[in-house]
């Protein structure tokens, strides 16, 4: 325990309040700024994949599940960033805000779909992780993620779970125009067994087929122009 400063133990018994607002002072001073310091090592800890050390700051009460780095980017967020499923879980068991977004609007699901992390992916659905942006807003999402990055497994997964498939993204684009994009030709035909719209333009006014077109994606193309063809018939 630290030893009372001669001034703060001199003060005259008709001044009690203020002695006491002086001790009190004294020793919040003289206790080091823990907080900020476990903070920035939970932080860290979650970018690692040190589960250990998290569940160490969290049950300690030092850290929230919800602390944030600069860039908005949660403990949880951090965690999935990198595939640290055991990292995740750790957070997870502090109930954290499972749908935070950080400041360019992706969230934990959204880094466990464009990894194709499965795993991770059914941990944070376990945990109540929404498939759909808020309200109506324009925004990307998992769904969004993986069918950009061609991975399947996620896209069937996530539809059976609900995701919106007519959900579109700040340029209005629909799954399927990002999957037509980038020549993910076994999400395209998923995709195509869905009502997903078939017409949408983005925002320079661009189809799905158009844009395959425009990449060289010709196969792709034609599966579209079928399926709308069979839609007309119908």
């Amino acid at each position: 325990m630290p030893i009372l400063p001669e001034s703060f133990r001199a003060f005259p018994r008709s001044n009690v309040s203020a002695a006491i607002l002086a001790v009190l002072t004294f020793f919040l001073l003289a206790v080091p700024p823990a907080q900020a310091g476990s903070r920035e090592e939970a932080l860290t800890a979650a970018q690692r994949g040190n589960a250990d050390a998290l569940s160490k700051f969290l049950k300690s009460g030092a850290v929230s599940p919800n602390a944030e780095d600069k860039d908005g980017n949660s403990l949880l967020i951090l965690a999935a960033r990198d595939g640290h499923v055991e990292a995740a879980e750790a957070v997870l068991r502090f109930r954290p805000q499972v749908d935070h977004r950080n400041r360019s609007g992706d969230s934990a699901l959204m880094f466990a779909a464009s990894r194709g992390d499965m795993k991770l992916l059914d941990l944070l659905l376990a945990k109540g992780a929404k498939t759909n942006p808020p309200g109506n807003k324009n925004a990307w999402t998992a769904l969004h993620y993986a069918a950009l990055e061609g991975k399947l497994p996620v896209v069937e997964r996530l539809l059976a779970v609900g995701a919106d498939i007519n959900a579109l993204t700040p340029n209005l684009s629909n799954a399927l125009m990002l999957a037509a994009r980038n020549g993910h030709i076994d999400i395209v035909r998923r995709l195509l067994q869905t009502p997903i719209d078939l017409n949408r333009r983005n925002d320079r006014g661009v189809t799905a087929e158009e844009w395959a077109i425009s990449k060289g994606n010709t196969k792709i193309a034609g599966l579209i122009a079928e399926a709308r063809t069979a839609r007309a018939r119908r």
